[in-house]
C-alpha cells in the first residue's frame, strides 16, 4: 500500500522556449539521465502501476520505468498542472496499490499538504519537491489514510 509521487526530470526552460504549448517542453540530457536512474530505484521498489500528467516532460521521466516494467504508462489529467484536487483524489483511490504517479511542482506539495491536514501525517520541518524527487507515502493497512513519508532526492548525475 505504497504511493510515489515523482516530480519530472529536468527539462528545458520554461522561459524562453520556443515552444508556444510549455505541455511540450522535453527532457534535458540530464533530465533524460535522471529518468534512468528514477527508473531503477522505483522498479526494486515493487511499483506496479504508472500514471502521469499529459505534459511531455512528466511521460518522458516515466517511459523508462514503463520498458523496465513492461507496463503501459496510464496519462491522466488530475496530474497535470493546476488545481491539486483531483490528483488527491487519485492518490487515496490508488492507495491500495503500488502506484508511482508522476507530476509537477506544484501538484505534489499540494497532495502533501492536503495529506499532511487530513491524515495527519509528518512531512519533516520543510519539505522539498526537488525535479527527479520521490515522495514515498505508505497507507495503513486498513485504512486509505497515509501514515508514513518519506523523500528521497534527486539521483545525481555526473557530467564527467
Amino acid at each position: 500500500m505504497t504511493v510515489f509521487l515523482v516530480r519530472h526530470a529536468q527539462a528545458g526552460s520554461r522561459i524562453g522556449a520556443a515552444l508556444d504549448d510549455d505541455r511540450l517542453r522535453t527532457l534535458t540530457v540530464e533530465g533524460r539521465h535522471q529518468s534512468a536512474e528514477l527508473a531503477g530505484i522505483l522498479a526494486v521498489l515493487g511499483v506496479t502501476e504508472i500514471l502521469t500528467s499529459p505534459y511531455r516532460r512528466c511521460i518522458e521521466t516515466a517511459a523508462p520505468l514503463a520498458a523496465a516494467l513492461n507496463v503501459e504508462v496510464q496519462i491522466t489529467t488530475a496530474l497535470q498542472e493546476g488545481p491539486h484536487d483531483g490528483a488527491l483524489v487519485l492518490v487515496r483511490q490508488l492507495a491500495s496499490g503500488s502506484a508511482a504517479f508522476f507530476s509537477h511542482g506544484d501538484i505534489i506539495p499540494g497532495v502533501l499538504q492536503s495529506l499532511a491536514q487530513e491524515d495527519n501525517l509528518d512531512l519533516g520541518e520543510s519539505p522539498r519537491c526537488q525535479k527527479a524527487s520521490i515522495w514515498i507515502l505508505e497507507a495503513g493497512s486498513l485504512t486509505s489514510q497515509f501514515v508514513t513519508a518519506t523523500y528521497i532526492s534527486p539521483p545525481h548525475w555526473d557530467k564527467g
